[in-house]
């Protein structure tokens, strides 16, 4: 184990574009320092959940640190701080970003530079990080280096001179960056005293012993036995163990200024735990805490009910454990008329999401249903008091509503020029105002836009990947509240208001909304013993009607010959018959109608 010399340690990340490499490169990286014995080593090595090698993503950041003897004889530190490159996650990679001092910027030489990889090269501007370009792929026959470099330059206003190529894949060029990295990326700042600053980045539940903090030392020392406390939290504990991870976690004795690592203090829940707080000591404690510190919060809300009600406490246990990792997930019961007993959750984006319903399913065993993802509203009534309502049983009394506010994104859109005019539509559809458009070369443009956040969470990128053949790629940011004309859309089966399918939409999409739910419904219903109507309707007014024809009996089978009058005394009776089982008879919806409506959308 080499001596700790501050001077000797790079801090750095891989920032990139989903599906650029940067995973590969890290297992390159790993290689080549030996930090992992051949026998050991496996694709995407950091990525270790299912999803991750499933979908090609990184859902979680994994820290990992690298001895490697440079060409001047020296055995350098290199701490690799790996993030998630998706939307999602911003906050995650911005916290990740503020433990280092560079970032290695992947760009895929075919694909050019994308719209994540611009998102996430701002986050890494704003902390003054040192960036090297990587241009990867250089080995595929449709490499064009020198048109990414240009790219580089244009729309980063990065020198891509001295950029370097490889091939993360067969490791060509690999070890230059290794010795790129000692050159390029500054050893940790000089701390400024002695008073313990670490900054948490990241933490996950260990089931034998607690919450592992994720930890970058800024200035001070932290060891076993260290009494501490938290400065967003003002909770105190006392560590048990600190280590730094060599792909796995390994205790050591103290962690130092600049080094990167964990520590377990018999935390049990990871709530008290906040990204981005700061670690200092309850005797000696610093007086401000690191700068840039914000509580994560839900951005997208949608209800989770288990399938089979006797899964009730299977779908809490499950969410409980899910939550022991990902602090960001927010979790509250409430109950449905139809849906029974649930959860509403929240979600940083419509991918968490799909990676929390897909966990329950597969880790868990539990059958779910989900109801449509919904945001936050503002609504301000007579009285002054303002409401956030994401739920559409709690929407108000439309008497007392003053205003509705509605939160608005500012997109970054990348698009080869020909699908222009079907990317304007959609956004027209969307409710979207363009604010510029730039030409990035002789093939692609960037739009930047405005959206309803809620137009955007449910099906944007599905219809932008098939309009575009999924050459466009999309990234978004939160702009701020806007006034807008928000209402209820209340959906009736048998005059009976079901909540699971009301929900809150923009008054001019609320017709189509209606209509097309309603037609879904005439298709998912089973037929009853009598006529059924299903309505759409915005407080009084109905807006979409479809109807469930009756089972039809031939009640004058056996009436052959004689007078008229004879059957129709027998349809008189069966009209009687409808009309008294149309007041007292209930419709069953089946379990299969909710997801089939879901998947309605607009």
């Amino acid at each position: 184990m080499p001596s700790y010399n501050r001077k000797n340690i790079r801090n750095f990340s891989i920032i990139a574009h989903i599906d650029h490499g940067k995973s590969t490169l890290a297992d390159r990286l790993l290689e080549l320092t030996h930090t992992v014995a051949a026998r050991d080593m496996q694709e995407q090595l950091l990525d270790n959940m299912d999803l991750e090698r499933e979908r090609g993503i990184t859902i979680k950041a994994h820290p990992v640190m690298m001895h490697y003897k440079g060409k001047d004889g020296k055995i350098y530190q290199f701490n690799l701080i790996d993030t998630p490159g998706h939307v999602d996650f911003t906050y995650e990679v911005s916290r990740s970003l503020a433990a280092c001092e560079g970032a290695l910027l992947v760009i895929d030489a075919g694909q050019g530079v994308q719209a994540q990889t611009l998102a996430n090269v701002h986050l890494a501007f704003e902390r003054n990080l040192e960036i090297v370009p990587i241009i990867n792929k250089i080995d595929l026959p449709s490499a064009d280096v020198e048109g990414v470099k240009k790219q580089i330059e244009d729309l980063i206003g990065l020198d891509a001179s001295n950029a370097l190529g490889c091939s993360a894949k067969s490791g060509l060029g690999v070890a230059e960056i290794l010795e790129h990295i000692i050159d390029a990326i500054p050893c940790p700042k000089e701390p400024e005293d002695d008073l313990l600053r670490a900054l948490i980045f990241d933490s996950h539940y260990d089931v034998y012993r607690g919450v592992m903090v994720y930890i970058r030392i800024v200035s001070g020392e932290i060891r076993k036995g260290s009494q501490i406390k938290m400065m967003a939290t003002g909770k105190g504990w006392e560590v048990l163990e600190v280590g730094k991870f060599n792909p796995a976690a390994r205790p050591v004795d103290i962690l130092r200024p600049g080094e990167v690592g964990y520590m377990i203090a018999n935390i049990k829940n990871t709530a008290e735990v906040k990204i981005g707080d700061t670690i200092t000591l309850q005797k000696y404690p610093a007086t401000d805490a690191l700068p840039g510190f914000r509580l994560i919060k839900p951005v997208v809300y949608a209800g989770i009910y288990p399938i089979d009600a006797t899964d009730f406490e299977a779908l809490r246990d499950a969410l409980v454990k899910l939550q022991l990792n990902d602090s960001a997930l927010h979790i509250e019961q409430e109950s449905s008329t139809a849906l029974g007993f649930g959860f509403r959750c929240g979600f940083l984006g419509l991918l968490h999401l799909e990676i929390v319903f897909e966990r329950i399913q597969r880790e868990f065993d539990v059958d779910i249903i989900s109801t449509a993802p919904s945001v936050i509203y503002r609504f301000t009534l007579g009285d002054g008091t303002v409401k956030e309502i994401d739920n559409p049983a709690h929407y108000p009394d439309p008497a007392f509503i003053e205003q509705v506010e509605e939160p608005w994104v500012k997109c970054h859109v990348m698009t080869p020029g020909e699908y222009l005019g079907a990317l304007m539509n959609l956004g027209m559809e969307k409710r979207g105002t363009c604010i510029k458009t730039e030409t990035i070369d002789a093939h692609r443009l960037m739009l930047t836009y405005r959206f309803p956040l809620n137009e955007i969470i449910i099906d944007f990128n599905d219809k932008l990947k098939s309009i575009t053949r999924g050459y466009a790629s999309f990234d978004y940011e939160f702009d701020s509240y806007e006034k807008s004309d928000i209402i209820k859309l209340e959906i009736r089966v048998n005059e009976e208001p079901v909540d699971a399918f009301s929900c809150l939409v923009h008054r001019s999409k609320a017709e189509s909304k209606g209509r097309a739910i309603c037609a879904k419904l005439v298709e998912v219903i089973p037929m009853q013993l009598f006529k059924v109507p299903i309505q759409a309707a915005i407080g009084g007014k109905i807006v979409a009607r479809e109807t469930i024809k009756a089972i039809t009996k031939n009640v004058t089978a056996k009436c052959y010959g004689g007078d008229i009058s004879r059957k129709r005394k027998l349809w008189e009776k069966q009209k009687k018959g409808k009309k008294r089982m149309k007041e007292i008879g209930k419709v069953n919806i089946p379990q299969s109608a909710f997801m089939e409506v879901l998947k309605a959308g607009d």
